[in-house]
């Protein structure tokens, strides 16, 4: 079991916590009862293997709490003052569900399938760094971050920015950097570096940037105006997937708009 598959697992327990008969003390979750409530069919007959499993991936569900403390979900520590704790709840196995932890799991229902840094949705963008340049990379993974924690506007904005980084980097490896960043800095930059990039290329990779671009570059423009945004979860969902496709795409034709 990787770091993702456990962030899934301890996310839908946060939403139904079963810790079979163990109970959880004095905190909202208590990790190693969890985990055997959770194995505890396949090793009824078997304490020995199931207390050996539940060492062997206690770590990556340790690791999987601490990230979810990071981003505000939970807290270490008993849920309520003087509630019951225990020595190894204490040293990383109790947690508690803050405030922004129980609204953020009441509000979207793709979070399972949209991992955050560290995730799959992160390494699989990060593959592209170093054809994209850190620029990229840093927007991108903070579009994730945002997507985590439900700003929803920013992570449009972030996916519109690592989208632009995109065709810089693709641009530029067509021609050469300084005269790219004179023609993006200009009135109508974009415009300018997408036409430099496929204004010649054929119909079919014409239309097929398009479908990516158009909606990731209104959800950039939108977020960046100082009227009240309508992006939200399905919309930042959206960029993110779009901005992986874009970038598939440029990487899969990257010999034809480059040269």
């Amino acid at each position: 079991m990787n770091q993702e598959d456990a962030m899934n697992l301890l996310i839908q327990w946060l939403r139904d916590p079963n810790h079979g008969g163990y109970g959880s003390y004095g905190y909202d979750i208590y990790i190693p009862n969890l985990l055997r409530g959770f194995l505890i069919q396949e090793y009824r007959n078997d304490q020995q293997a199931l207390e050996m499993r539940i060492r062997e991936l206690i770590p990556v569900f340790y690791a999987v709490g601490w990230e979810l403390c990071r981003r505000g979900i939970l807290r270490p520590g008993v849920n309520k003052h003087q509630a019951q704790a225990t020595e190894e709840g204490s040293a990383g196995a109790g947690y508690s569900i803050t405030p922004f932890g129980a609204q953020w799991l009441e509000e979207a229902d793709h979070d399972n399938w949209v991992p955050t840094e560290p995730g799959r949705f992160a390494e699989m963008l990060a593959e592209y760094r170093d054809l994209f340049g850190v620029g990229f990379h840093q927007r991108s993974q903070e579009a994730i971050k945002c997507y985590g924690a439900h700003a929803y506007v920013a992570c449009a904005a972030m996916c519109g920015a690592a989208a632009e980084s995109v065709i810089l980097a693709a641009a530029i490896h067509k021609t050469d950097e300084d005269r790219v960043l004179s023609q993006y800095k200009a009135a109508s930059g974009r415009k300018r570096i997408e036409n430099l990039l496929v204004g010649k290329a054929r119909t079919q990779l014409k239309d097929e940037y398009a479908g990516y671009s158009v909606l990731l570059r209104y959800w950039r423009d939108e977020s960046a105006h100082g009227t009240q945004s309508s992006v939200q979860d399905n919309e930042a969902y959206t960029s993110l997937a779009l901005l992986l496709r874009l970038c598939k795409f440029i990487n899969d034709h990257w010999l034809e708009l480059t040269q």
